[in-house]
């Protein structure tokens, strides 16, 4: 497997996030992570990218509690929980998080250059920036548009594209269909499919189960921190007690 999580907690305080999580990606898979809001998937992205391991070092004496993380998380066959997230970046694991969060006053391709900080080789840039352009045609016509007057929709094909640009390992997407219209989300579904047939892996959280659940290889369901469920969307979707208590089906 390229990705393996084995017995992840996470703890803010008192409060239990995440408990005694497993899961795993494989090559040239798409896997889907499911749940109710409040379930932690959020968290489990951050921790497997390093980000609650760097909150957790900003906390450290302050007077807003402590963070607890433990379990282990494998990469490539090496162990990375103990990892900064800009190493865990370097190796090639990359998050595309919620809410887009493009560098707003920048342009289109100012952004998709920012993606490519850890690449040094200019004819890699350029390969990687036309493969960007090739699966989202729009960045390109936008190329000089400033980010922030985007639509959402092409706002989370920015942030997708972004992350593409070091040419990932591994892309772990939060909720990318998160405020868009129905006819947008489908678009946005459709090419990160796309990047999973180019043979980048992808880690997807969202809550849109009829449409993504068909779409990956493998499904789990995550709730109040644990996995609960884990499988094809044919055998998830058949079991009405997931259907109506976890999944909002």
């Amino acid at each position: 497997m390229l990705l393996e999580v084995h017995h992840l907690s996470v703890c803010y305080d008192t409060a239990m996030i995440l408990n005694d999580l497993s899961l795993s990606v494989g090559e040239q898979e798409l896997v889907s992570v499911a749940g109710p809001n409040g379930a932690g998937k959020t968290t489990m992205l951050r921790a497997i990218s390093g980000l609650v391991r760097w909150e957790k070092e900003i906390l450290r004496g302050s007077r807003y509690g402590d963070i607890t993380i433990e379990g282990r998380v494998h990469f490539s066959g090496e162990r990375i929980d103990q990892l900064p997230a800009h190493e865990i970046a370097e190796r090639g694991l990359l998050l595309c998080p919620e809410r887009r969060r493009p560098f707003r006053e920048m342009t289109v391709i100012e952004n998709l250059m920012a993606g490519a900080y850890l690449l040094k080789d200019k004819e890699a840039i350029k390969e990687h920036l036309l493969t960007v352009f090739r699966l989202f045609p729009v960045l390109k016509e936008r190329s000089r548009q400033v980010s922030g007057t985007l639509s959402g929709g092409e706002q989370q094909m920015l942030a997708i594209g972004r992350a593409l640009m070091s040419r990932p390992k591994l892309l772990c997407i939060d909720e990318p269909s998160t405020g868009l219209a129905p006819l947008l989300r489908k678009e946005v579904f459709q090419k990160i499919s796309e990047v999973r047939d180019s043979g980048i892996p992808v880690l997807l959280v969202e809550q849109e189960v009829s449409t993504v659940f068909k779409m990956a290889n493998r499904n789990y369901v995550l709730s109040s921190g644990k996995i609960i469920a884990e499988g094809t969307a044919q055998e998830l979707l058949q079991d009405e007690v997931l259907r109506k208590t976890y999944l909002g089906l």
